[in-house]
């Protein structure tokens, strides 16, 4: 069968299968934050009671944006501390058998703000750096609580929709405490478990070493793995266990775990589409970001396939397999498991990156030069497609409000969204949102290229050195964690400068969707007329697409120009 039609197969099925969750994952998502009175609630009622009586919280006491926002900043950073004590105590703390010292205070700082910031950036490898009390008790925890934190953003920012004339937009620790216990902690655990049984090890022994069939001596790794890992994945946040991620073998060893692991990537982002379409009180509004998403995602994710099958044409060009043509016969498998192969590869990039995850099972510096715009181009537009644990939602509903802002502006009327009027504040507030991540991405890339500790981690020269470095401040700002292996990043440069772009990239634009929630449940609902732009149909999915492009098409074209794109005519030049 030719390879197109198998991949074509092949994301087929798995957008069958997204789409087979998003109704029942959506509808149990909105009942447990909103609180309906279902079996799992009931069975983890004197839990939650135990979690806000030990806390000193109030569950029935609600908050006002400010103080939600304070709550959450505040107990992120505390996070990020812990994260960063138990990396600079790891020589004196148990569960170590390897005996790993203390972390450098640079990495450590890098790290705990990755993964507090549900970023997981590692610029550090796993396996030779990370005991295991860390990678649980720091990372994996930390794993749990940032994407509860996504999710708890996005619930209050549906609020705010559904509010009129409130003063308050939840409780934070209420939010937090349900995201994590009825959500995160049963499908991780569940996932888990079916993960051990396609191989991944979870166990606490010491490292074990192994005799080759070339009579040498192997060190293998082991650690409590599929916890970690099930996650990583669910939670969009991305850190492996090990240095080579999902490509290692003990974190994804088969074509099951490998599809499983990209439908927990990105279950929770599509299924919170139905959360906000069922407690909106209009499914419909729900579908329209779904088909959104859909539709930035899927073609994305052929691009990556195509270019990454046809391989380099200078293979085929200079006589190495001439039956090729013009492509290099059987694509393009650098860097990728041929346990996977080219297409797993192509769309586990894509949801990676359409989603906030940052894990990879194939290494997206070896892919062509538009094989490696996908990726980049999908953190760059946002990650809202769907995006991640959360954010992906929160981010579609500030560029809804923009969509309708310019929809506005077209047919001279007050421009509205679900019965709220968008005015000058919430305008502001998107503009903020929408704009910090590029800064962050183009100013740090500036510096980096400009500076000689930013190009000395750079493994190549010229339009791919640039794409390394690109790509790095792409991810960090918009959190994504993943990355082109050919930049060095574990330097004092590296770490303080996408430390900083991380925490920035994830708590501005987080506060002014609080803001823009807690200014939106203070309004009153307008009445539908004549004259209100219905956001249900096929125009506002059109609308809603170009508003996403056209931010993020003018906004990164010239970075992407003289990165991949330049490298791509650069390539056909050789040729």
């Amino acid at each position: 069968m030719h390879p197109g039609v198998l991949f074509a197969l092949m994301l087929s099925a798995f957008l069958g299968l997204v789409l087979l969750v998003v109704k029942p994952l959506g509808t149990y998502i909105a009942d447990v934050m909103e609180g309906r009175p279902n079996f799992v609630l009931r069975a983890g009622a004197p839990i939650e009671r135990l979690v806000y009586r030990l806390s000193g919280v109030d569950a029935g006491e609600e908050m006002p944006w400010a103080r939600y926002a304070i709550a959450l900043v505040l107990f992120n950073v505390l996070g990020a501390v812990v994260v960063y004590a138990l990396q600079r105590l790891q020589g004196h703390l148990p569960l170590n058998p390897q005996q790993f010292a203390a972390v450098s205070p640079d990495s450590s700082f890098n790290t705990a703000v990755s993964f507090a910031t549900n970023t997981n950036w590692q610029a550090y490898s796993g396996e030779t750096t990370m005991g295991y009390l860390v990678q649980m008790a720091g990372l994996a925890v930390q794993n749990f609580l940032s994407a509860a934190t996504g999710i708890c953003v996005a619930i209050a920012m549906i609020r705010g929709f559904t509010r009129h004339g409130a003063a308050a937009i939840g409780n934070f620790w209420v939010d937090l405490t349900r995201s994590t216990l009825y959500v995160l902690l049963p499908l991780s655990a569940v996932l888990a478990l079916v993960l051990v049984s396609q191989g991944v090890i979870q166990n606490f022994a010491p490292y074990r070493q192994a005799t080759t069939v070339e009579a040498r001596t192997q060190t293998l790794p082991m650690g409590p793995v599929a916890s970690q890992e099930s996650i990583k994945e669910l939670g969009t946040n991305g850190g492996g266990f090990f240095n080579a991620n999902s490509a290692h073998p003990y974190e994804n060893p088969t074509p099951l775990s490998n599809l499983l692991e990209m439908l927990a990537i990105v279950a929770i982002p599509f299924a919170l589409t139905y959360t906000f379409g069922r407690m909106v009180g209009d499914t419909r509004q729900g579908w329209v970001l779904l088909a959104a998403m859909l539709i930035l995602f899927v073609p994305l994710v052929v691009t990556a396939y195509h270019f990454e099958q046809r391989g380099n044409p200078l293979i085929a060009a200079r006589g190495i397999d001439q039956r090729a043509g013009p492509a290099q016969a059987g694509g393009n498998m650098e860097g990728k498991e041929t346990r996977f192969g080219i297409a797993a590869s192509a769309l586990f990039a894509a949801a990676t990156t359409a989603t906030s995850c940052g894990a990879v099972n194939s290494m997206h510096d070896s892919m062509t030069p538009l094989g490696g715009f996908v990726p980049l181009f999908l953190i760059e537009l946002g990650e809202l497609a769907p995006g991640g644990v959360g954010t992906g939602l929160y981010t579609m509903l500030m560029f809804a409000i923009l969509g309708v802002f310019i929809a506005g502006l077209m047919i001279g009327r007050t421009p509205e969204y679900l019965g709220k009027k968008i005015e000058a504040l919430e305008m502001k507030l998107a503009s903020v949102f929408i704009l910090t991540t590029p800064f962050l991405v183009l100013a740090g890339t500036a510096v980096a290229v400009a500076t000689a500790a930013g190009r000395a981690g750079a493994a190549n020269p010229g339009a791919h050195g640039f794409s390394e470095i690109l790509y790095a401040f792409s991810s960090a700002a918009n959190n994504n964690g993943s990355a082109f292996a050919g930049l060095a990043a574990n330097s004092v440069f590296y770490n303080v400068s996408t430390g900083l772009a991380m925490f920035l990239g994830r708590y501005w634009p987080i506060v002014a969707s609080l803001a823009v929630a807690g200014s939106l449940a203070a309004k009153k609902r307008i009445p539908v007329t004549d004259g209100t732009m219905p956001t249900h149909g096929a125009l506002f999915v059109s609308l809603l697409i170009g508003s996403v492009l056209l931010i993020g098409v003018l906004t990164y074209v010239p970075a992407l120009a003289l990165g991949p794109v330049v490298e791509h005519f650069m390539l056909a030049a050789a040729k």
